[in-house]
């Protein structure tokens, strides 16, 4: 008799060995070996995750596709200006030219296959995995550069070489030091006429705060960019123009002696300054340097390799970067960066241990998975059953990327930090709890896709067919986990570090062209929000409108253009509708209205007494405060838009509705009660047929049909008066809301009602530099006031403390060592103008929402695309005449 055994690569149970369960239990055991052998760690210690982030158009793609092209993985160059490069394969992408949405690669340096084409110059010709990012480069989808960051472990800074470091540079490298990612720099597009190296390396240092190395110096030759040199080798290398970059020609230093002495003096200036600043960070450098006799030129690579390799995985702050070149249009200079994504960027054995939260408390995923979990052991109570429940976690991995594949169907970006994802495993996931199966795992290539069995520790994968996973959802592979049993506690609980969604900058309104098509626009937006959390939608309670919500124009063009091409929806996008309110300056007289009508054959008839008056400011807080209401015979009702009820009902408590002349003993045959007549409904019934009516009057205002704001009525209600034994609540209901429009009106003849419209408190984010113009256009164009200057909140602080614990001093500004470039003139253009250092400053206003739509184009244009801003709703304001009419004009459609 056998015992039946479940496969974990299929979930199938079988009772008797046939050749269909040996091959499924040689699966399984194929898969425990792959997990635990040799051979895993191996290939483990040859796999680099690394991205490149950079401004746009500083060279990203075509930089990636040169390292396609030298790999071996494409056969032919591919350009962006002809849009056909792999990683851009989106329409939109090669319409524009630019990159859009980050694409996942995966190729192998050096390459294995055989070939007597020099490729690579390392030691060690092991081939290496390399899962590469290429990430857009646009502020408008910032958020793709953001989760791809979360699940890298290495990135490639490229810079322009002309244009320096820029705004978005600036910005993505301050992400990918939130996330602690080793980053190395390579200074593109020195074949440009303007091309400024010493310029750009002292910008490194003053912009991006880190100390820059330079690894290497471009070589020019009669102005003409022909290739660098290898301080770390102390070689220089040489491209021949117009060719495809696959061979080069490599000289010592005592054949660039020969060929070009003055370059040759440089390189040996730029290896000095290379050791020197090593030793500045690491003690070992410096005992290996004093051992070899201080031989600036002899001094092996590979100790300097090292060094510099033991400094970005520091768990420290990185403080230097390691500085490349190259002109990659050109084919120069790719060769020798590949070369470093080897030799300096850490493999996944080697990066941070990935912090997770578990059962609310803070610790590490390796600390769980090894039994080590002393915080939570310590903390919880379920801390001795934590080690026995961790041995049957199977794998972890975060989804950092959904896209809706029209071929595949949903396909959900996975990286495993722990174990192996098998085909059909069953996930769980954590933060929705809920369990689904992996159908299908996938490696992609960009737009295409390889089907694999499993996707090992440490790799980047694909997983088709998940119905509910997000991005940012921690996916759980545990033994004993089915669709109805979750893992147990506090399993169940854990969560990776989640990826922050940055606030929305721009909106617009989107709008179905027929009711028919709403349900499927509403069932788009929801596929888009899926895939691109950095969308938000918004339902206008007032107006219906939706308001779709981006990172800006651009983004939300890009999802404007998905949903009509791509998903066919028949919508269209438009301006946000502004709600302005209406607001009376008069005091109306007391107005007094009768409903008398027949309903269903009964007579139905109420009255009610009037008027309104304008409410200041303030005094809806102080009548509605508790100790404010003293007198039990006056109610004080608050409404929306900072409106105000006060309903005097004499005679009557407002806290049980009964007559207060009224006691049991005060009533006799020879002294009935004269003063006050029994209410045909209950109390609570009187006042909420009076609210209704009321907010019924002030959603449409006397003059210009906007809702009411600031608004108090007053209703002297006595029931002798207003009310009959055939009164209703609705009669009582729509007498109001006649008494009410009534005295509006009245109001509105002596003064012509105010406009108001809302505003936003916003935040802005700038340079110093840039901070007279923002003050002065928001101040001045826009009609704002500034709140405050830089925001003390304990974030906010810390965050610029962190900023200046990173920031070189002047002294150290000053000894940053960068060659001359070709046409440079002066003392080396590294001075005190290139070393200025921006500091950031934060600006409160309150600005009119109609002036900050659209004002994210305008802010970038101010700042060169370094400011940034959030707002939320703050307050309605009173219009000035001449914004008043402005906007009436606007709303007629007549041209301003």
């Amino acid at each position: 008799m056998h015992s039946a055994w479940v496969c974990r690569a299929c979930r199938r149970t079988s009772g008797e060995v046939t050749w269909q369960s040996v091959r499924h239990f040689s699966h399984q055991v194929t898969l425990k070996q792959a997990v635990s052998s040799p051979a895993r760690d191996v290939a483990l210690r040859r796999t680099r995750n690394i991205g490149i982030i950079a401004h746009i158009d500083a060279g990203k793609t075509t930089t990636t596709e040169r390292m396609l092209y030298y790999s071996g993985f494409t056969r032919r160059l591919g350009n962006v200006d002809e849009g056909d490069t792999i990683t851009d394969f989106l329409p939109a992408e090669r319409a524009r030219g630019i990159t859009i949405q980050s694409a996942a690669i995966t190729f192998h340096w050096p390459p294995s296959s055989d070939s007597n084409v020099i490729t690579s110059l390392l030691s060690d010709k092991a081939s290496h995995t390399v899962n590469l990012i290429d990430t857009p480069g646009h502020a408008d989808f910032t958020f793709e550069v953001i989760r791809s960051l979360r699940i890298l472990d290495g990135a490639i800074c490229i810079l322009d070489g002309v244009a320096g470091v820029e705004a978005q540079t600036e910005k993505v490298w301050t992400q990918a030091s939130n996330y602690r990612i080793p980053r190395i720099i390579y200074v593109n597009k020195l074949d440009r006429d303007g091309a400024a190296f010493n310029r750009t390396v002292h910008e490194i240092a003053s912009r991006l705060h880190t100390w820059p190395v330079l690894c290497h110096v471009p070589w020019w030759k009669d102005g003409v960019f022909m290739g660098v040199g290898d301080a770390v080798n102390f070689r220089a290398l040489s491209w021949e123009s117009g060719g495809d970059g696959r061979t080069f020609q490599v000289f010592d230093i005592q054949q660039l002696d020969q060929k070009d002495p003055n370059f040759a003096t440089e390189l040996r200036a730029a290896r000095t300054a290379l050791i020197e600043a090593l030793t500045e960070y690491d003690e070992t450098i410096v005992e290996e340097f004093l051992e070899s006799d201080e031989d600036w030129e002899g001094f092996p690579a590979d100790k300097i390799n090292a060094c510099m390799r033991r400094l970005l995985v520091s768990d420290e702050a990185q403080q230097i970067t390691p500085v490349y070149a190259g002109a990659s249009f050109r084919n120069i200079g790719v060769q020798p960066l590949l070369d470093a994504i080897n030799v300096l960027f850490p493999s996944p054995l080697e990066t941070h241990d990935p912090k997770i939260s578990l059962d609310n408390q803070q610790s590490t995923l390796g600390a769980l998975v090894t039994g080590k979990n002393q915080t939570i052991q310590s903390a919880s109570k379920k801390g001795p059953q934590l080690a026995l429940v961790s041995k049957n976690l199977e794998a972890c991995a975060l989804a950092f990327k959904v896209v809706n594949d029209p071929k595949r169907g949903v396909l959900v970006y996975v990286r495993v930090y722990s174990g192996a994802i098998a085909r059909n495993a069953l996930l769980y996931n954590t933060n929705l709890s809920l369990a689904e199966r992996a159908p299908r795992l996938l490696r992609m290539y960009a737009s295409e896709a390889q089907e694999v069995q499993s996707i090992d520790e440490g790799q980047i994968g694909v997983i088709a067919g998940l119905k509910h996973a997000r991005t940012g959802d921690t996916l759980l592979v545990y033994h004993g986990t089915s669709a109805k049993h979750a893992p147990p506690s506090p399993i169940n609980t854990l969560q990776l570090q989640p990826i922050v969604v940055p606030p929305p900058l721009f909106y617009t309104a989107v709008e179905p062209n027929s009711l028919s098509e709403e349900k499927h626009l509403n069932e788009t937006i929801a596929l888009l929000l899926r895939e691109d959390p950095s969308l938000q939608v918004t339902v206008d309670a007032e107006s219906g409108q939706t308001h779709l919500a981006g990172m800006g124009e651009l983004h939300l063009e890009i999802a404007r253009d998905r949903l009509i091409q791509d998903f066919k929806v028949k919508a269209r996008m438009g301006k946000i509708e502004i709600g302005y309110r209406e607001a009376i300056q008069a005091v109306s007289p007391d107005v007094t209205q009768t409903f008398s009508r027949d309903v269903a054959g009964k007579q139905s008839e109420a009255s009610c007494t009037t008027s309104v008056a304008p409410l200041e400011e303030g005094a809806l807080a102080t009548l509605t405060a508790p100790e404010a209401s003293e007198d039990e015979q006056v109610s004080h009702i608050p409404l929306p838009d900072n409106n105000l009820l006060t309903i005097t009902h004499t005679g009557l408590s407002s806290a049980t509705g009964r007559p207060i002349s009224t006691t049991p003993a005060a009533i006799t045959p020879d002294n009935p009660d004269t003063t006050t007549t029994p209410l045909p409904f209950p109390f609570s019934t009187l006042l909420t047929a009076l609210t209704h009516g009321c907010s019924a009057a002030l959603a449409r205002g006397p003059t210009h049909l906007f809702p009411l704001h600031s608004t108090h009525i007053t209703i002297p209600f006595s029931a002798a008066t207003h009310l009959t034994p055939s009164s209703t609540p609705a009669a009582l209901t729509t007498a109001t809301r006649q008494a009410v429009r009534a005295a509006l009106d009245a109001s509105a003849a002596q003064h012509t009602p105010a406009m108001m419209e809302p505003v936003m408190l916003a935040t802005v984010a700038v340079d110093e530099a840039s901070l007279g113009a923002v003050v002065h256009d928001l101040s001045s164009a826009r009609g704002g006031a500034v709140v405050s200057l830089d925001a003390d909140s304990a974030a906010d602080v810390a965050s610029q403390q962190a900023v200046q614990a990173r920031r070189l001093s002047p002294q150290q500004l000053g000894r940053v060592y960068a060659p001359r470039d070709p046409f440079q003139s002066g003392d080396g253009g590294g001075g005190a103008q290139e070393q200025r250092v921006s500091v950031q400053r934060q600006i409160r206003a309150r600005v009119p929402l109609k002036e900050m739509v659209g004002y994210l184009k305008h802010l970038r244009s101010l700042t060169g695309g370094r400011g940034t801003f959030v707002m939320s709703v703050d307050r309605f304001e009173r219009m000035s005449a001449q914004r008043m009419k402005a906007a009436l004009a606007e709303l007629r459609g007549d041209v301003v």
